[in-house]
């Protein structure tokens, strides 16, 4: 369903689309009003990690019809490998938060997320309720038995078919909100489905987002782990040492001009 074809790139062993914020909204209009569905994802050195040993992660990002770079540090590595990206193609949440909600307001958009812990989301949408008038917004928390077939997930899938949302964000955390998106797509016949993380954390105020130059600078996970050292140590000291290998191909690509698509 895709209605451009951005250039696509492999950086550090997986493929990513590259594409500003902006252009991304606009493929974002254009998914809606063909009424979707369509899966928007994003890329950053924790799911790269995962991709690596996780079959289901794997599935999620190819068939995923867009994937965003979030990740300034990717960016950096792939300018240093000769690629095509510059700052411009970082893109997350943050990054295209102002101009998201502008657009659902504009469009009368129904906006439906799922994720967080209990009250977050109601905060959250009741927060973005008052500020973007027009848009239609619903919400669950990320706190039910997620397993294919149990009563819960019946009910979470019922009640987003019966919302048909335009947008669907899914934030339960890397690799749940991929592996549930992944075993759901075909359930969810409607709408431009995001995976988004802690996105309604922010809105409601429970997590502080690092300021907007730490992303530019590619300090971004400097702020949050000195936010959240225990949480985080493992993930931003030791997991990116996994990727060794994978950086040891592009590498390999750069130097003597391989195919840099993934086997």
């Amino acid at each position: 369903m895709m209605h451009f074809a951005p250039p696509r790139v492999r950086i550090l062993g997986a493929e990513v689309d590259v594409t500003t914020p902006r252009d991304m909204l606009r493929l974002t209009e254009a998914l809606v009003e063909a009424g979707g569905p369509a899966v928007i994802a994003n890329h950053n050195a924790h799911s790269l990690a995962l991709f690596r040993r996780s079959p289901a992660m794997r599935a999620f990002y190819d068939d995923a019809d867009l994937v965003q770079i979030d990740s300034t540090p990717m960016i950096l590595w792939g300018r240093l490998m000769g690629l095509p990206v510059s700052r411009e193609h970082r893109s997350t949440y943050l990054d295209w938060r102002e101009e998201f909600w502008r657009l659902a307001d504009e469009n009368g958009w129904r906006v439906y997320y799922l994720g967080g812990a209990p009250g977050v989301a109601e905060t959250a949408a009741t927060r973005l309720q008052a500020e973007w008038k027009n848009a239609i917004i619903g919400w669950r928390d990320g706190y039910f038995d997620a397993a294919a077939g149990s009563a819960d997930n019946r009910q979470v899938i019922a009640d987003i078919r019966a919302f048909r949302p335009h947008i669907l964000f899914v934030g339960m955390g890397m690799p749940r909100q991929e592996e549930w998106i992944a075993a759901h797509r075909e359930a969810l016949d409607h709408g431009v489905i995001f995976s988004v993380g802690a996105a309604f954390d922010y809105e409601a105020g429970v997590q502080a987002p690092a300021p907007r130059w730490t992303g530019r600078l590619g300090l971004e996970w400097l702020f949050r782990l000195i936010s959240q050292p225990r949480r985080l140590a493992g993930r931003y000291l030791i997991e990116p040492w996994a990727l060794a290998p994978a950086a040891i191909a592009d590498i390999g690509a750069a130097l003597f001009g391989r195919d840099r698509k993934p086997a």
